[in-house]
C-alpha cells in the first residue's frame, strides 16, 4: 500500500499553519526559529504515526524519511525542549480537526477513562517529579494495578477528541467527567455513552441539566434501562487500544507534568489528524492508521 504520510503532513501544515496565523499564536520570545509551530507541530504528529518513542531515534529517522518535507531538524536537546513547550499548539490543532471532521455534528459521544502508567517500580514512584501528580490505581479490564494517571476522554463515534483531561486515579471517573463537562460546550439532545463506573444519579442530573442525555450499561443489582450497550462498548474499547497498541500512549515516556500532558497531546492530535483525513480521502475504515505508519 502506497503511504499516505506525506500527503497527511502536508495538509496539516497547511491547516495548522493557517489555524496559528488567525489565533497569532507564537511559541516563546526571541527571533523566529528555523522549524516553524506549524512543522513542529507535524513532526510530533508524524513521530507518533510511525511509532517512535524514543526522540533521537526519530530525528536520525526523519532526516532521511521525510528530509524532503522539513528543510531543517533540530537536534534532540531542542527539539524536546520545543516539544514539551507545545502543549498549546497541540490543543489548538486538536479542537480545530475535530472540528472539520463531519461526524462533529453526530448528536452522539463517547466517553470512557483508560490507565497511563508513569513508572513502574516503587523507586521511581518515590524519586519522580511526577509524585505529587501520579497516584496509584486499578485497571479492572486487565486486572492489574499501575502507578500514574487515568486519561478521561470524550470523542466522537469514530474517535475524535472533543474533551479529555488526565486525572488522579483515586479520584472517581463521575467526578472528574463532571469538571470535564462544565468546561465543554454541549449541543441541545447530546448523547452520551459511558461505562458502568459513570453511574450515579447526581452525574446523570447535572448532564441533563446541560439539555444532553447519559446513556450506560445496566449494572446487575438495578432494573433494566439500556441493557448492556456491547454494540457501541465495543467502539470505546477499540479508541483506547488504537491509543494504546499504535499510538504507544503507555510508552510515552514523559517524567515531568509538561512532559507527560505534551506526550499525551501529541497522541491524541495523531489520531485525530488522522481520522480527520481518513474523511478526507473518503477511507472506508475512518481511524485506521494503516496507510501512515509506514
Amino acid at each position: 500500500m502506497q503511504t499516505e504520510l506525506d500527503t497527511l503532513i502536508v495538509e496539516l501544515y497547511v491547516q495548522v499553519d493557517d489555524l496559528l496565523k488567525l489565533l497569532k499564536v507564537r511559541q516563546g520570545p526571541g527571533r523566529t526559529p528555523r522549524l516553524s509551530d506549524a512543522e513542529l507541530v507535524c513532526l510530533a504528529v508524524a513521530q507518533v504515526l510511525l511509532g517512535f518513542n524514543s526522540e533521537r531515534r526519530w530525528l536520525r529517522f526523519a532526516s532521511s524519511r521525510l528530509g524532503h518535507l522539513f528543510p531543517y531538524l533540530p537536534q534532540q536537546p531542542a527539539y524536546n525542549t520545543r516539544l514539551r513547550a507545545s502543549y498549546r499548539l497541540l490543543e489548538h490543532a486538536i479542537r480545530h480537526l475535530a472540528g472539520l471532521i463531519p461526524s462533529w455534528w453526530d448528536q452522539l459521544r463517547l466517553l470512557d477513562s483508560t490507565p497511563v502508567p508513569c513508572g513502574a517500580s516503587r523507586q521511581t514512584a518515590e524519586r519522580s517529579q511526577l509524585g505529587d501528580w501520579c497516584n496509584y490505581g486499578y485497571c479492572a479490564s486487565h486486572s492489574r494495578y499501575f502507578w500514574g494517571l487515568r486519561l478521561h476522554l470524550l470523542t466522537t463515534p469514530e474517535g475524535a477528541v472533543a474533551a479529555w483531561c488526565l486525572a488522579d486515579p483515586k479520584i472517581g471517573d463521575r467526578e472528574v467527567a463532571q469538571a470535564m463537562l462544565e468546561r465543554t460546550p454541549v449541543r441541545d439532545g447530546l448523547l452520551i455513552v459511558a461505562d458502568k463506573g459513570y453511574a450515579g444519579r447526581e452525574l446523570e442530573d447535572f448532564v441533563i441539566q446541560l439539555g444532553a442525555t447519559l446513556v450506560r450499561p445496566d449494572r446487575r443489582n438495578e432494573r433494566h434501562r439500556h441493557g448492556s450497550l456491547g454494540w457501541i462498548r465495543q467502539r470505546i474499547e477499540s479508541v483506547n487500544d488504537t491509543l494504546k497498541g499504535q499510538l504507544g500512549l503507555e510508552h510515552h515516556g514523559g517524567r515531568t507534568r509538561p512532559g507527560v500532558l505534551v506526550r499525551v497531546a501529541q497522541r491524541l492530535l495523531a489520531l485525530t489528524a488522522a481520522i480527520w483525513h481518513n474523511w478526507l480521502t473518503d477511507a472506508p475504515r475512518k481511524r485506521s492508521l494503516v496507510a501512515y505508519d509506514h
